[in-house]
């Protein structure tokens, strides 16, 4: 359960990514039917903590604090300042017992630096991708991602990537319902698309022409149509070849995959929220078959829709009509 969250603020540690850490797990959303958190920020040294911009953080509580944990997030760091071995040794006992770790944008270093990313998939802001694989040749180093998840390891990219990386979090502890909250109170989407393989779920696709956004508005209300390039282009005024030539330049994906996306996510919330049946909820959102729908859960999510509805949904059903096969493995 993820309940217990501590960022460590270091020397020179930068603004942004701080603060996209504390807007995530900070804020309490019980208002709006989100979660609130049990959110402390410790440091090495308690005291005051010099940031980027001549600005300084007051920090009381040591790293005593994140002993248990659900998760120690680490944000983008100065590469010159030297790594706190009391602070490795955080990072370190985080990981080998199962909590959370997560790094935003140069904050990868940190981890690398704490050997816990040896033999994992990792990524950095972009600047940094070379170096960190040049330096630490134990990782691989993927610079083309938002985020990477290896096991209980969050590398997030740069920036703003960071925010992807935590709701990511956010999402596999506690459901699409709780991410899509904190996304919406952050004015964000729930999940960029960056052609990354982990989990990705891009509600509506911001568009910059009104006849596109009218398209897709279109798609998501008839999800469980047969949407056709063809059919597509003709709504459009289009040739098929035109029409999805000019989709992807507005959405940065094909027709077909943002389709995949959109009847995954509805798929989802279908699961968390009602008790319909798997072969409903597949027809419902365009899958057409159980079968075809867990296809979808299983190479996108690791995970099956029975498995999913066990975990995120609110209800007790035990679905009968659609009896799923175990994962291999």
């Amino acid at each position: 359960m993820l309940n217990k969250i501590v960022c460590i603020a270091m020397p020179n540690m930068a603004v942004f990514e701080f603060g996209t850490i504390c807007e995530v797990f900070g804020i309490d959303r019980r208002e709006h039917g989100g979660p609130v958190f049990d959110f402390h920020v410790a440091a090495a040294e308690p005291g005051r903590i010099p940031m980027k911009f001549g600005l300084g953080l007051d920090v009381g509580q040591d790293l005593a604090v994140a002993a248990d944990a659900d998760l120690v997030a680490v944000p983008a760091c100065d590469l010159s300042e030297p790594l706190d071995p009391r602070i490795a040794e955080v990072l370190r006992d985080a990981a080998d017992r199962g909590a959370w770790v997560l790094s935003v944008c140069s904050g990868a270093f940190v981890l690398a630096r704490a050997g816990v990313l040896d033999g994992k998939r990792a990524t950095t802001h972009w600047m940094y991708a070379d170096r960190l694989a040049e330096e630490f040749p134990a990782i691989d180093v993927d610079p083309g991602v938002l985020f990477v998840q290896d096991g209980n390891i969050v590398t997030g990219a740069g920036t703003a990537a960071g925010i992807d990386a935590a709701i990511h979090i956010v999402r596999s502890e506690l459901g699409a319902g709780a991410a899509n909250i904190v996304a919406k109170r952050m004015v964000v989407p729930p999940q960029r698309d960056g052609g990354q393989s982990q989990f990705i779920q891009t509600p509506v696709v911001e568009c910059r022409s009104d006849s596109f956004a009218r398209i897709t508005e279109w798609m998501l209300e008839h999800l469980d149509h047969d949407l056709s390039v063809d059919l597509l282009a003709r709504k459009a005024l289009m040739s098929p070849r035109t029409f999805a030539r000019k989709f992807r330049a507005e959405t940065g994906t094909t027709p077909g995959a943002w389709l995949n996306r959109q009847r995954l996510l509805r798929a989802q919330q279908l699961l968390e929220e009602t008790d319909l049946g798997l072969e409903e909820i597949a027809r419902d959102t365009g899958f057409g078959t159980g079968a075809v729908m867990r296809h979808h859960f299983v190479k996108v999510l690791q995970t099956t829709p029975t498995n999913y509805r066990r975990t995120f949904g609110t209800g007790e059903r035990t679905d009968a009509v659609y009896a799923e096969p175990a994962l291999a493995g």
